[in-house]
């Protein structure tokens, strides 16, 4: 069976410069590239889905490389038209550096965009705290993180800052441990102090573990007391403030008195 491709060549059929054959091959390199793309695109959305950590990845990679691989296959294509690309690669590479040079910050952006999302240190809904700001995760960008504070502020937070800062996560172990200290007189006894806070702290029903009642510290003009008590991270704030203003009316009940930093002075005859 004679060759197609020598057949067209023999007979001369061209349109302009471009022939019939050279036509035919671009347009096989073109079918045959598309279908190696979609396997490659397949074959990475498996190996990403069945990653964790590289799941969150793919919805920002998986365009970039569409393209990327596209724009190859074009480039493939139309040299095998016959169409000089090595000086339009070239143009694109000085291109391509001067761009990366004017979006440095974005880039560095991204990169710790990609950062956060293989260590995952917090997720959408967590309490955060970050450089010293706290707020609550919205979304999870590639170059900009969005945090709600607690007074109703948003807060966008560069990637690049994120990936160098201190993070604490409050949600992620699921319990957060309360630490109040009061203050009482040295002529309350301790164990009317240490009921009077058990009985505020044991107005919660939200609290996941007996609470704790330690004297740490002899002041000037009062004994230190700390009450320490296990909740959700939900229910931090609710059982924080609630027990603050339990233990007034508890201290007030067990007839324990709150003290204040006063000087006492006293006048000899």
């Amino acid at each position: 069976m004679p060759d197609v491709s020598s057949l067209i060549a023999d007979s001369g059929l061209s349109i302009g410069t471009l022939t019939l054959a050279a036509a035919l091959k671009a347009l096989l390199t073109l079918v045959v590239g598309i279908i190696i793309i979609r396997i490659f695109l397949t074959l990475f959305d498996r190996g990403f889905d069945r990653s964790t950590k590289l799941s969150p990845l793919k919805k920002h990679i998986r365009p970039v490389l569409k393209w990327l691989l596209g724009f190859l296959l074009a480039l493939i294509v139309l040299d095998s038209l016959g169409v000089q690309v090595t000086s339009f690669v070239a143009l694109l590479s000085v291109a391509g550096l001067a761009v990366s040079l004017a979006l440095q910050n974005t880039l560095a952006n991204i990169a710790g965009g990609i950062t956060i999302l293989l260590i995952q240190p917090f997720s959408a809904g967590d309490y955060v705290s970050i450089g010293g700001t706290e707020g609550t995760v919205d979304t999870i960008g590639l170059s900009h993180c969005k945090f709600t504070t607690i007074d109703n502020k948003q807060i966008l937070i560069p990637n690049s800052q994120i990936a160098s800062a201190q993070i604490t996560n409050f949600n992620r172990l699921g319990r957060r441990r309360i630490d109040l200290t009061f203050t009482a007189s040295y002529d309350a006894p301790t164990d009317a102090v240490y009921d009077a806070l058990r009985d505020a702290m044991g107005r919660f029903p939200q609290l996941t573990s007996p609470p704790e009642v330690h004297l740490t510290g002899y002041g000037a003009s009062s004994i230190s007391y700390l009450a320490r008590m296990w909740v959700k991270s939900d229910d931090y704030w609710t059982v924080y403030w609630g027990v603050l203003e339990a233990a007034r009316e508890t201290f007030a009940a067990h007839k324990v008195e709150m003290t204040y930093d006063h000087l006492n002075v006293h006048l000899d005859k």
